[in-house]
């Protein structure tokens, strides 16, 4: 297992984390994001879809739970799901969206905000942990711990 360890200090260096990040992503791989209400995971988000130049607004489906965005790099195209579990109470809830086949979406990468709501997270899962600082609103702790090692050039 590969550990980084980044910290933050704006939404403009969470975003350009994001897109760091992207980088090594790849079509199959499931990003399991963590953290507490305005910790900056959609943020985290905007910065992953910003690499794969995605056209639409990226903001969190709280309510709709998943939103597809086609992106494209070096014209390849990928599929992002962005998952939001903030609402979900039961993990049925979640078989009944077809979460399962998302996750099983072997040419999408699947990127899940309140991965702590469900179970049913595989365990080669990357999982990225964004934690407040609590003496200064705009630090953020970024954790990311994942089977795969990423390059980073920040």
């Amino acid at each position: 297992m590969y550990n980084y360890e980044f910290t933050t200090l704006s939404e403009d260096e969470t975003i350009n984390l994001g897109k760091e990040f992207a980088k090594g992503l790849a079509p199959g791989d499931i990003v399991a994001i963590y953290g507490d209400l305005g910790s900056g995971k959609t943020e985290f988000v905007k910065g992953i879809c910003e690499y794969y130049k995605v056209e639409e607004i990226v903001t969190s489906p709280t309510f709709t739970i998943v939103n597809k965005y086609n992106g494209t790099v070096s014209d390849n195209q990928t599929i992002l799901y962005h998952i939001d579990l903030y609402r979900i109470e039961k993990e049925s809830e979640l078989l009944e969206i077809g979460f399962e086949e998302y996750l099983g979406d072997k040419t999408a990468i699947s990127l899940i905000e309140w991965a702590e709501k469900t179970t049913l997270i595989p365990n080669n899962a990357i999982q990225v942990n964004i934690f407040l600082d609590d003496e200064n609103d705009n630090k953020r702790i970024i954790t990311i711990k994942s089977p795969k090692e990423f390059k980073f050039g920040m």
